[in-house]
């Protein structure tokens, strides 16, 4: 389950984190690494902090986008060291391993982490399913990237090792569809957006925080692949109501996914 957890650094400035970063997940089992756009890699210094975990380094996969490195990936958490000006559901890295692990099995979780000097910006953690934040102390709260990756991947492990004793599935029995992943939750976004503005229910012009405030919603849930097609279904037909086309959405729900999202 472990490697099915990957740990994305964004835009990382100091090649010796991006090492120390490959060093805190080998000692706890991790292997997925993903760099969004990192300064300076590969770099000798980045080699020379892994100390024996430059396998992860060779496999690591460096993109230029979010959304590359997020694509596959069913459950997004983005780490925030502060509060935001819509709240959106936090976690605390133990809670975040008693959500991850019980879909790490057949699911992609990605964990962000941003950059050293400012974190993740707003628009990034909006992809986000969950935010995680380390409880430090107030008055000294600023961690290095590498620690902070350190203690989420730890807490990770011992859910992992939890999850091994005692084999209990999240709903009381597995869960019957895959869930969507990023890609998918995001065309679902840009069909909605679409279809409120074709409905006048969104004011491009003024959108305030609406498809934000939606994307909290609809994310909390962490919708499965039939849910998403039974929502994009909706909007489909709220399209053909209204006689709008959504620009957007062209063909992308397909009839096979109609289909499913009857099951």
């Amino acid at each position: 389950m472990l490697e099915h957890i990957r740990i994305v650094l964004v835009n990382t400035t100091h090649p010796g984190n991006i090492g120390a970063v490959a060093r805190a997940m080998k000692n706890m089992g991790l292997s997925d690494l993903c760099l969004v756009e990192p300064k300076h890699y590969p770099d000798e210094a980045a080699t020379a902090r892994a100390s024996g975990a430059t396998d992860i380094l060779d496999n690591a996969r460096v993109v230029s986008t979010l959304e590359e490195a997020l694509a596959d990936c069913q459950l997004v958490v983005g780490t925030s060291a502060r509060g935001r000006h819509i709240p959106w559901p936090v976690i605390n890295p133990r809670e975040l391993g008693a959500i991850a692990m019980p879909l790490a099995g057949k699911s992609r979780v990605a964990v962000l982490f941003g950059r050293e000097d400012r974190g993740l910006t707003n628009d990034e953690l909006h992809a986000c399913h969950h935010h995680v934040h380390i409880p430090s102390v107030e008055g000294f709260s600023s961690l290095n990237i590498a620690a902070a990756v350190q203690v989420i991947c730890y807490e990770l492990r011992m859910a992992k090792l939890l999850e091994d004793e005692q084999s209990k599935p999240q709903w009381g029995t597995d869960w019957d569809i895959e869930l969507a992943d990023h890609a998918e939750l995001e065309r679902m976004f840009e069909h909605l957006e679409q279809t409120l503005v074709d409905i006048d229910f969104l004011d491009p012009n003024n959108p305030r925080q609406l498809m934000t405030r939606l994307r909290r919603l609809l994310l909390r849930a962490v919708p499965d692949k039939v849910e998403v097609n039974v929502l994009r279904g909706i909007l489909k037909s709220v399209n053909r109501g209204f006689g709008a086309g959504s620009s957007k959405d062209g063909d992308s729900t397909k009839e096979s996914g109609e289909k499913g999202s009857q099951s």
